[in-house]
């Protein structure tokens, strides 16, 4: 089954839960395991995002700068 995407926020929401979970002490230490792996999963995804965002915010204030150093031109 493939894996369905989810948001950054919606992947964050699932990783605290999974922390409360595992920190809660109730779990034994096969359902540890498990929320183990899923948290790497979610630590990954959202890392992934988190970089994504990065690069475009990086890319757009070059961009920016790219305009800001363009001469003004007066047409009137």
């Amino acid at each position: 089954m493939a894996e369905k995407k989810e948001s950054f926020e919606k992947s964050l929401e699932r990783l605290e839960e999974v922390v409360e979970q595992m920190e809660s002490g109730k779990l034994d230490l096969e359902e540890m395991i498990k929320r183990f792996e899923e948290g790497t999963k979610l630590v990954d995804r959202c890392s992934s995002k988190l970089n994504q965002v990065e690069q475009k915010i990086e890319k757009l204030i070059k961009s920016k700068d790219v305009i800001k150093e363009e001469p003004f031109e007066n047409n009137e």
